[in-house]
């Protein structure tokens, strides 16, 4: 194989502990994408549950999953990508940061050195059908709400929110026939008006600490369902996030992200 852009510029950041890889445009993604099951190997490779590719000229971001498929949207991968453009690019406190769908309005709150907190808003979720949804899997009966906030969820009621029946369910919905797209899975349940706690499987990703868009879809499904009041913090293994509706039905997430080093890394290094 040869490569006509060898050496690549990463910078890695986390937010709530779900960490992505930044790559700035121009790049030739038709080498990277390819290596990226082995460059987010947490073993074989820098580790990581994605690749942003941010433009930084147009303040625009695609997602890339660890198997190389290409994601809607990612809150938490947003939040990084506002993060980056603060710090490396010199944003200022309120901007928009672009993805296949829509604008998405970032507002800067705090910065502390490598560490950036921001509200964003991902817009207002669509929750159809508007009723329960049952999926029959061979580890059992899930009974569900679906949401889209710019991507496909399965919020699941009544199980165990526990890691192993995250990761034992998870995969058998993402996967399942009523999702030809796949989708993101969420085991769900409410601690009190103003709290829930989440497990989260990713799509393409598998088991994941945090999840922005995850928090928001569970936040608009509670929401709707009046079990939670319009202003919740939604826990994750990874840490908590907050999420609002505002009035027209946008919903608006605020949490930290922070940048964790950079790298340059050589892809002939992971040629086979």
């Amino acid at each position: 194989m040869i490569w006509s852009v060898s050496i690549l510029e990463l910078t890695k950041y986390q937010a709530l502990s779900n960490d992505y890889l930044v790559l700035d445009l121009p790049a030739d993604l038709d080498q990277v994408v390819p290596l990226l099951p082995l460059l987010c190997d947490r073993h074989r490779g820098l580790g990581a549950d994605g690749l942003l590719a941010f433009d930084p000229s147009e303040l625009f971001v695609r997602i890339f999953n660890p198997d190389g498929s290409e994601a809607e949207k990612s809150g938490n991968g947003l939040r990084i990508a506002a993060c980056h453009a603060v710090l490396r690019h010199g944003a200022g406190a309120e901007f928009e940061i672009g993805t296949m769908a829509r604008a998405n309005p970032v507002r800067i709150v705090e910065v502390r050195g490598a560490c950036v907190v921001s509200e964003l808003d991902i817009g207002a979720p669509t929750l159809e059908p508007d009723r329960w949804v049952f999926i029959e899997t061979a580890a059992g009966r899930a009974r569900c709400r679906l949401a889209n906030v710019g991507n496909p969820h399965c919020v699941v009621f009544g199980e165990p929110v526990t890691r192993e029946r995250c990761r034992e369910l998870g995969p058998l919905i993402e996967k399942h026939p009523m999702f030809p797209n796949r989708t993101n899975v969420q085991l769900a349940e409410v601690l009190d008006r103003g709290h829930a706690r989440i497990e989260i499987w990713e799509r393409g990703a598998g088991y994941t600490l945090a999840s922005g868009t995850s928090a928001s879809a569970v936040a608009a499904v509670l929401i709707h369902m009046e079990l939670t009041e319009e202003v919740l913090r939604v826990q994750m293994p990874g840490g908590t996030l907050s999420i609002r509706q505002q009035p027209g039905g946008e919903l608006v997430q605020a949490g930290p992200a922070q940048r964790v080093y950079r790298a340059e890394v050589d892809l002939s290094d992971f040629a086979s």
